[in-house]
């Protein structure tokens, strides 16, 4: 083992979600294409929210947040893959791994805290209905994003500072399409028992901790609700929290069947393929679970559109008169 240590690192391979190159041309458009949309869908949601004063509320500015993470968070991996994919190398340096890896887990924690905060908004705005504004004022809702980016910093920091301790074997072989943090750790040959330990009480603390938050928030929101008598007034709860309800469960829900597919999976390929559904699917639902379930979003993206229409005709006129 002493042997086959490598002091320093320069660059891994990242080997992809397939060895066949007759699929590569394939990969490439699909997950172009889901890129795309995920990056075009979170903008318009995030102009959405900017321009339309309506939207100009506690819960509208951290699913704006959320969009934002969520382009940011894709755009950690895809890009990457599919130069790798276009250029035909699995390369990728040492620094570009760390950097990927930092930057993947800031968003991806981000997330987590930013639907946490989103549930708390929810149980605020439904059990405490009179005292919403006064709780939920643009001070706190400051300070609640401030404390979702220092909390998500300080975990990918000190992921990425425990890894800069490992030396590395000569096998630098990663069966992923982008550098994730399990797998780069499986490559050293040092002892990585602190790794193990950061990485099982960062998932305690990222996945326990904001899901009790979650389904206790939710908890006394069904509870509030089932004492509204009128049929017509629970549905209106319900609506209002509908939409955060199903991006968590789909969020949990995909990381929750990564992690049982990786538990249960016989090679590491099984559940590269199966990550693909919370690192790229999810974000790129996002915006539409939002956008056919709200109303407001529904009315914000009209009025977006027409704007747009408008000025676009405006300036077509003043060119063709000129």
């Amino acid at each position: 083992m002493e042997g086959r240590n490598q002091t320093h690192v320069t660059e891994f391979i990242l080997l992809g979600l397939s060895d066949q190159g007759e699929q590569q041309s394939l990969l490439f458009w699909v997950f172009l294409s889901m890129y795309l949309v995920t990056f075009t869908g979170n903008l318009l949601m995030i102009l959405t929210i900017i321009t339309d004063p309506r939207l100009h509320t506690p819960m509208y500015f951290f699913l704006s947040n959320l969009s934002f993470s969520d382009i940011c968070f894709t755009s950690t991996t895809v890009p990457k893959m599919l130069l790798n994919i276009q250029t035909q190398s699995k390369v990728i340096t040492y620094e570009g791994c760390l950097s990927q890896m930092y930057f993947f887990m800031v968003f991806a924690g981000l997330d987590t805290f930013l639907l946490t905060v989103m549930a708390y908004d929810r149980f605020v705005a439904i059990c405490q209905p009179l005292h919403y504004m006064v709780i939920m004022n643009p001070k706190f809702c400051g300070i609640l994003l401030l404390v979702c980016w220092l909390l998500s910093i300080f975990n990918s920091l000190l992921h990425d500072l425990l890894i800069l301790r490992l030396s590395f074997c000569t096998d630098l072989e990663i069966y992923h399409f982008f550098c994730e943090v399990k797998q780069v750790i499986q490559l050293a040959c040092s002892d990585t028992f602190l790794n193990d330990l950061g990485t099982y009480l960062a998932s305690g603390f990222l996945g326990g901790f904001p899901l009790t938050v979650i389904l206790s928030s939710y908890s006394r929101i069904v509870t509030s609700i089932l004492r509204i008598s009128s049929v017509r007034g629970k549905y209106k709860a319900f609506s209002t929290c509908g939409s955060h309800l199903s991006v968590v469960s789909l969020f949990y829900g995909t990381s929750l069947g990564v992690y049982l597919s990786s538990a249960a999976a016989q090679n590491s390929r099984e559940s590269t393929i199966a990550s693909v559904m919370y690192t790229v699917v999810t974000p790129m639902l996002n915006p539409f679970i939002y956008g056919l379930r709200n109303r407001d979003i529904k009315q914000g993206l009209r009025k977006l559109f027409s704007r747009e229409t408008f000025s676009a005709y405006r300036i077509l006129c003043f060119r063709m008169k000129t």
